[in-house]
């Protein structure tokens, strides 16, 4: 044992280590905070940062190996050069103007000497309010010893401080486009995600205290589960959300009872079988977005959508689709539309023996529906009784920060990209959609797999998240080029075999869902897209973001349904009028279906009814594929 640790162990134990007896009613001595920051077995620690390099090099290996052999290959070319792109252009505006420049190196020169008298006063014990401080609701710096330890209170008001002056920076840039702007301030976002001092040992309290506790140990096997993770992506690093060996298909998720009754190379169409005596003469058609898998829908029992309207006597249809590989990569929106959608329609009217069907949209998924019910109409197809859009836009102008990702530059870069293979690879739109919420989706996983060494908690919405999709090449260079960077479907220019589509051509009624966190389909985007429509369209928002606000049980009883707002102004205006209900959209929607239908009742059908043989069992062999 060192002598620095003796001094320590002796200061808090009393002299030569002796302890007062609890019975003389002496207080007891507080135990030094700085003694659990002290390794107190150097052996140990020694021998598991021996087994970190170690597992460091396998980590080396795993992505040198693939790129040696040709199997992976550096593709971030484009991305480096967009960031140094619009950062400079930030950079020329502050600097091309001398006093500009003075001005800003002051702002931060001053803020930085307040952080230092700050500093002076607490070392000479007088009171000093901190200089900045956390959002309440950023949970990096929650533990205690981010303000009880000044070291730790000093690193963080400097990095709050640092960041915030460079987020302002960005937004006191004049002579940036507004485009250009948002992804400056999204770059900047991410760079202050990486660089926090909560994402390394030495600068984290929590984490070098459980290093000093774990001798290290945490350390050596946050690095092997890095090697194992740089492994499993072939080169690419795949951080883990949750335990993928705890979650499989079929077992213990998407287990609601049905069969695939039709197939073609885009999508297998899966029936669920019925849970009631009878049931609605309509049925319901499901078209999920293909960025994602449909199981999304079907969780577990306790979570699926699926299972809760075949309980309420709902015939369910569900379009699966296709995990996509180079033979898909002429395979195009119009295809999906073709051989996704109206296929689907065709199979489940048939299958159901009826002639009007409600069909559902999620996310992209809607959209495509959005364009199809739109065609159908143009074509005099009046088969679609109701269509219910859950987080689908059909007007992009204000679609959130996804467009960042959508100008001429990225896209031209990305289509480059994907004629390659074909296909773009489903970890790409995975990590953007992370990249969205850094702070929340990237480095507390980071942190917790790779320093502090643990398991992912085992959550099946995070397995789902995880099991991502390939998109074909000219599928998403359509979807973005049509929808995100012209917004050709909202302005009535989206061509399809000669007829100009537009919302206004959806006349059914709608039933329109956004959520209040949604920072994919943001809901001021959704509620702009439900005044275009041509009919009846009911705008419904719900609590939470774009995954948990549509997968609410009412069972759960949780966040809140916003109703019958003024539609007349805007979003704000309309949550202000509205009528707020505790608990889940499905009975609401679930009532709306009702009113909506004939209102006939048939015997319950059997998957496949009498004109298709199935093929397998749901979730059927598609939303199995993985690459």
């Amino acid at each position: 044992m060192s002598e620095t640790q003796k001094k320590h162990r002796q200061s808090a134990a009393g002299p030569e280590g002796a302890t007062q007896p609890a019975d003389r009613g002496a207080e007891t001595t507080p135990r030094d905070p700085i003694l659990n920051y002290i390794v107190e077995n150097p052996e140990a620690f020694a021998e598991n940062i021996a087994k970190m390099l170690a597992h460091a090099n396998d980590a080396l290996t795993a992505y040198v190996a693939p790129r040696m052999e040709g199997e992976a290959k550096a593709e971030y070319t484009d991305e480096i050069n967009e960031w140094m792109r619009t950062l400079s252009r930030v950079g020329h505006y502050w600097l091309a103007d001398p006093v500009r420049s003075i001005e800003a190196q002051a702002r931060l020169a001053n803020d930085w000497m307040e952080l230092y008298a700050h500093a002076v006063r607490r070392l000479s014990g007088e009171p000093a309010p901190p200089v900045v401080e956390p959002d309440p609701s950023d949970k990096r710096f929650k533990d205690a010893d981010w303000t009880t330890i000044q070291f730790f209170d000093f690193l963080k008001q400097a990095y709050l401080i640092t960041t915030r002056w460079a987020e302002k920076l960005v937004d006191d840039t004049d002579d940036l486009d507004e485009h250009t702007k948002q992804k400056a301030a999204f770059y900047v976002r991410q760079l202050s995600a990486a660089l926090s001092p909560s994402n390394f040992v030495l600068t984290n309290p929590e984490l070098l205290r459980e290093t000093a506790s774990q001798s290290g140990e945490n350390l050596a096997k946050g690095m092997k589960m890095l090697a194992e993770d740089m492994a499993r992506g072939h080169g690419d690093l795949r951080v883990r959300q949750t335990d993928p060996e705890k979650f499989a298909i079929g077992k213990n998720m998407a287990l609601s009872p049905g069969k695939v009754i039709a197939q073609n190379e885009i999508c297998q169409v899966i029936q669920y079988a019925a849970q009631t005596p009878d049931v609605a003469k309509e049925p319901i058609l499901i078209i999920p977005p293909w960025i994602n898998k449909f199981y999304i829908l079907d969780l577990n029992p306790e979570k699926s959508l699926i299972k809760w309207l075949c309980d309420h006597g709902h015939t369910v249809f569900v379009c699966s689709w296709v995990n996509p590989d180079e033979r898909h990569r002429d395979k195009d929106f119009t295809h999906y539309m073709r051989e996704g959608v109206l296929f689907s329609v065709d199979t489940a009217l048939k299958a159901a023996d009826t002639d009007r069907v409600d069909v559902v949209g999620y996310c992209v998924g809607g959209t495509l529906l959005a364009m199809t019910i739109a065609f159908m109409h143009r074509n005099g197809d009046n088969r679609i009784n109701t269509a219910t859009f859950l987080t689908a836009q059909v007007d992009f102008t204000h679609a959130g920060d996804l467009k960042l990702f959508v100008d001429k530059d990225q896209l031209a870069a990305l289509e480059r990209k994907m004629q390659a293979k074909g296909y773009l690879e489903g970890a790409a739109m995975a990590q953007a959609f992370n990249m969205l919420r850094a702070n929340d989706l990237v480095w507390p996983y980071v942190v917790n797999n790779y320093i502090r060494g643990k398991d992912p908690f085992p959550f099946d919405l995070l397995y789902w998240n995880s099991d991502s999709t390939r998109m074909p090449a000219a599928n998403h260079a359509y979807y973005l080029r049509n929808f995100y960077l012209e917004n050709r479907f909202a302005k009535g220019e989206l061509e399809v075999d000669g007829l100009k589509l537009s919302p206004h051509d959806i006349i059914v009624p709608v039933f329109n869902v956004a959520t209040k966190e949604d920072h994919i389909a943001p809901a001021k985007s959704v509620f702009m897209g439900n005044k275009m429509f041509g009919g009846e369209a009911r705008f419904v928002l719900t609590g939470s973001g774009h995954i948990a606000g549509i997968v609410n049980p009412p069972a759960k009883n949780k966040y809140q349904v916003w109703l019958d707002g003024d539609d007349r102004g805007s979003l704000e205006d309309w949550i202000k009028s509205a009528q707020e209900v505790p608990g889940s959209w499905w009975p609401i929607w679930h009532k709306w279906l009702g009113e909506h239908r004939s209102g006939e009742r048939v015997s319950a059908r059997e998957p496949g009814g009498s004109h298709f043989k199935p093929l397998e069992d749901a979730p059927g062999s598609y939303v199995r594929q993985r690459y």
